[in-house]
């Protein structure tokens, strides 16, 4: 195994990036080293940094000057840190730590995977303890079966049943599992090791566990059927959802748990347990990761804040996908994120691995995970080689697609090519997010940050989601339209990346987009400024340095007695805290510093007191449950009316993002002084450029504006506002006449958007381009300009219509078009016959002779119709990998594509999730040549009880087949209504 130190330099470069990372993290952890113990301290479980440690101490490359302290010295500290830690095990008859599922046991690994790569240093007594711990750990944890461990609390995994709404037990089950590992890797011939054998493959074959998918797999894995699982630990869309919002980081426990235990099996030399390889529903739901991931490799987080960009910890799940299981798409977004990890380390604070969020115990984590990343690396160079990342452009159409989550999820989502888009549904965290080129540096995505609607916390009444994919549409696309007291807005995203807002106005200051302004060189977009471009002018904002925000607010001299800050947005995260609130008559003294303060809340601690206090140490700080609230305040009152004409305001990092300095005779009647803060940049004419990373056009009432790192695209009272967004320059407004209907021609896209709790219909006038008409789905008679399309929606219906032909011909033209390969065309009344030219959309062109008054059917054979009637086109289906031994995937039964087919193998089974339930008048099944199996057809509406009938209220669809070695195989299975 690799419990010796490696020969040579790391195995690649981004092995040595984590190396050269581990390097630098180890000035952090010297500074946490307790002199007086002698040892890391225990607080935050620090003393786990003995796992990079252990790295760094037996591997070549040592370098004192970036690790900020000398090889002796760091193995003197490491040594001293686990003979203490060993020993102080509650499980080796300490008292401190362990035992413990949650969080010990995740440390606990760290520490003794660390302890077996120095096992040659440690002592005869620190090796008994560290295998009491081992062995002592799996007994423990056995010795619960199924059931609650008493020191954890409410972490709990519902024993094997799990549970999904709100917080998934998904992670549950993993630490239950991962409390196992390190027993069956170190102590394989422990007399115990069967019953520890089969509680982790419990735990871990349940830990992604759905039941629709599962009870169609009767695959083995380490010897039971995946089918014999009974945990319901994903939503049937396969999303995971943690503290009652969707976290991807969270999704990513499933491989950052078989991370840490592949690698003491992998350290151990003993063989992996083949669910670390084979877990059920694994690649379903890396498939909804590769939907989220960001261009740095990491996920996306539209809802949860406090788990963003932490890149130290979101390295294993990649390195073990790309390592251990040889994913060439893991190993690509891991060398993105891993391209990010030193530019930023170097950031503020800098050496640490885990900023701007989380907990402190996610700093010696990460440190820990970083050193197991390399170790994955390191073994497989030894076992079979590097593994290639794809290409950007491979892994860019890999990972593209759409999903409706549903809306307990609260997410439809799509991932371009050139953006990630979503409509955010969740309570607490209602936006439309968009990310062009899926940059998580651009656009503050994360909590309670709004984008585009103007708050999260909106409440929704209505949710209509539609969700287009390449295979049924001919294209990717989403709509989103969300019903408010106040009104309807709507979100549309395109295959080209771009997409289009509209709301009627449902508050004042809609569009919000906050945008990141942070010195991080390395990182694309993060050279400490953003420029903004509008048709008045540019204007160029510098990053603020980190974690301060001093305002200095002047205004003209006024007397008065009281003085106060009343906040208009709050941070949205923490609301508002003042280091400091100075009030001064030009520069004069500190008025305040004499004065009474009062606030409308406040923290226990962190009275409105300790503002006017001189104090840099001490803050003003609302209280918890204020911090969502926009006009909390501080006020001071300086005893007799005084001339003031300034204020300066020291913010904690819960700076309020706007606000108004007022000022009152009696401390009842309030006079606006200033405003905070006032724009860089506000224009009328509709056309933003953002730093040449986003460009976006507007059509509204209110003008955008910029102002600190924010862009309000209508800042001003409710307003009916359309907007155009693209991952490129601004284009020329799309938006067309429609009548009772909003709609653009975006990117060639129609966009029809109703607005309204009632059904509309009528016309939208649709420009044309040098004679050159685009037929979109319907009827439209073609103009001198352009088209008039005839539409008709249902309430608060929102359709994106691709251009399906493009038609050069005289005006009067009637067009019908029936789908993407037939259009019904319709010449004018007159005396001869007219000439037009028709074109499919990435077909040949063909002319047409239409005679007067006369409709011609246009029909191209080699085109596919789009939109296509089969529903099962596209759609999930199990088996899941792994699959069972002689059957190919069955998703090759509904890819529409006649060159593959699904092999059942022997009384092969599938089933087709249609995503809900729906009235199947026929399924119909195709197969290649030769002998064909006799097949049953099964439906069913929850995906656990079947009934044998091709007819009916359904939303799965199982063929059953009695399949033999050379039988036919199923090319196609379609379901019609």
């Amino acid at each position: 195994g690799l419990a010796r130190a490696a020969d040579g330099g790391p195995p690649d470069a981004v092995a040595a990036t984590y190396l050269r990372v581990l390097l630098r993290h180890t000035r952090w952890a010297e500074q946490q080293f307790d002199p007086a113990t002698g040892t890391y301290p225990l607080r935050d479980f620090t003393f786990a940094v003995v796992l990079g440690n252990a790295v760094l101490l037996t591997r070549d490359g040592y370098d004192p000057a970036i690790a900020g302290v000398g090889r002796e010295t760091l193995r003197d500290h490491t040594l001293a840190t686990v003979r203490r830690f060993a020993a102080s095990n509650r499980l080796a008859g300490g008292a401190d730590w362990g035992r413990k599922l949650f969080f010990d046991t995740t440390f606990q690994s760290y520490f003794l995977l660390a302890a077996r790569l120095l096992w040659t240093d440690l002592d005869d007594v620190t090796r008994q303890h560290v295998e009491r711990i081992t062995t002592g750990q799996a007994a423990y944890t056995t010795a619960l079966g199924t059931g609650d461990d008493p020191d954890s609390g409410s972490w709990t995994p519902n024993g094997l049943r799990g549970g999904h709404v709100g917080d998934t037990k998904l992670e549950e089950m993993g630490v239950y599992a991962q409390s196992l590992a390190p027993a069956l890797a170190w102590a394989p011939a422990d007399p115990r090791a069967g019953d520890w054998r089969d509680a982790f493959g419990a735990w871990s074959r349940n830990e992604a566990g759905l039941l629709a998918a599962d009870l169609a797999n009767p695959r083995l894995v380490d010897g039971r059927p995946v089918s014999a699982n009974t945990a319901t630990n994903l939503y049937d869309t396969f999303l995971v959802e943690n503290h009652g919002s969707f976290g991807p980081h969270y999704q990513e426990e499933l491989w950052r748990t078989s991370g840490r235990n592949a690698m003491h099996f992998l350290a151990a030399g003993t063989p992996l347990p083949e669910v670390l390889t084979a877990q059920p529903n694994g690649e379903l739901l890396w498939r909804t990761m590769l939907l989220m991931t960001s261009d740095a490799g990491e996920p996306l987080m539209p809802m949860v804040a406090d788990r963003e960009h932490l890149y130290g910890r979101d390295v294993i799940p990649l390195a073990f996908r790309a390592q251990v299981l040889g994913d060439r798409f893991a190993a690509h977004a891991e060398a993105r994120l891993a391209a990010r990890l030193e530019p930023y380390q170097a950031y503020a604070p800098a050496d640490r691995i885990t900023k701007f969020s989380g907990e402190p115990k996610y700093e010696p984590e990460a440190r820990a995970e970083l050193a197991i990343s390399y170790l994955l690396h390191e073994w497989r160079a030894n076992h079979g080689g590097p593994v290639v990342p794809v290409s950007d452009r491979e892994f860019d159409a890999h990972a593209a697609g759409v999903a409706d989550f549903g809306a307990g999820p609260g997410l439809l989502a799509h991932r371009s090519p050139a953006a990630w888009a979503g409509t955010v549904s969740k309570p607490g965290f209602v936006k439309f997010a968009w990310q062009p080129h899926h940059d998580d540096w651009l656009f503050v995505l994360g909590g309670a940050n709004p984008m585009l609607l103007p708050s999260t916390n909106l409440a929704v009444r209505e949710r209509h989601a539609t969700a287009y994919a390449k295979i049924r549409d001919g294209f990717d696309g989403t709509v989103g339209v969300l019903r408010f007291d106040t009104g309807y807005a709507a979100f549309a995203t395109l295959p080209t990346g771009a997409a289009v807002y509209a709301s009627t106005g449902v508050a004042e200051g809609e569009g919000v987009l906050n945008v990141y302004n942070l010195t991080m060189p390395g990182v694309p977009g993060l050279d400490g400024d953003r420029t903004y471009t509008a048709a008045e002018g540019s204007v160029t904002l510098k990053a603020q340095t980190p974690g301060v925000r001093t305002d200095d607010v002047v205004f003209a001299p006024v007397t008065a007695r009281h003085v106060r800050m009343i906040g208009v947005r709050p941070d949205p995260q923490y609301g508002y805290s003042l280091w400091a609130f100075e009030v001064r008559d030009g520069d004069g003294p500190d008025l305040a510093r004499t004065g009474t303060a009062s606030a409308s809340s406040a923290t226990a601690g962190k009275e409105a007191k300790y503002a006017v206090d001189g104090d840099a140490t001490t803050r003003w700080a609302v209280s918890t449950s204020d911090r969502p609230r926009a006009d909390s305040w501080l006020a001071v009152d300086l005893g007799a009316p005084r001339t003031v004409d300034r204020v300066r305001l020291s913010w904690e990092a819960a700076a309020g993002r706007g606000y108004r300095i007022e000022t009152s005779p009696d401390g009842m009647a309030w006079t606006t002084a200033a405003a905070y803060p006032v724009p860089a940049l506000s224009s009328t004419q509709g056309r933003l450029d953002i730093d040449g990373r986003a460009g976006i056009t507007v059509a509204g009432p209110n003008p955008l504006t910029v102002t600190g790192d924010r862009v309000t695209l209508s800042d001003g009272p409710p307003a009916p506002l359309v907007a155009e967004l693209y991952p490129g320059p601004a284009q020329p407004s799309g938006r067309v006449p429609a009548g009772a209907a909003e709609a653009t021609v975006t990117d060639g896209f129609l966009v029809l958007l109703n607005l309204s709790g009632a059904a509309a219909s009528g016309t939208a006038v649709l420009p044309g381009d040098r004679g050159t008409r685009r037929l979109y789905h319907g009827e439209q008679t073609v103009t001198r300009t352009g088209t008039v399309l005839s539409y008709a929606l249902a309430a608060a219906e929102g359709r994106i219509e691709p251009p399906r032909f493009t038609l050069s011909g005289p005006a009067g033209v009637t067009a019908v078009v029936r789908d993407a390969s037939r259009v019904d065309l319709t010449a004018p009344a007159g005396l001869l016959p007219v000439l037009v030219t028709v074109t499919p959309e990435g077909g040949r062109a063909r002319p047409v002779l239409l005679p007067p008054r006369r409709t011609v059917p246009v029909v191209f054979g080699d085109v596919r119709p789009y939109p296509l009637a089969d529903r099962a086109l596209g759609r999930t289906t199990f088996p899941a990998e792994p699959l069972p031994p002689g059957m190919s995937s069955p998703a090759a039964a509904v890819d529409d594509d006649p060159a593959t087919a699904w092999r059942p193998g022997p009384g092969g089974r599938m089933v087709v999730d249609l995503g809900a339930v729906t009235a199947v008048s026929a399924v119909e099944l195709t197969w290649t040549r030769g002998r064909v199996p006799a097949a049953t057809v099964e439906l069913s509406a929850d995906g656990v009880t079947y009934t044998a009938t091709g007819t009916g209220p359904a939303r799965y669809v199982a063929v059953r087949t009695a399949w033999r070695s050379g039988d036919a195989g199923l090319v196609r299975l379609s379901v019609r209504t």
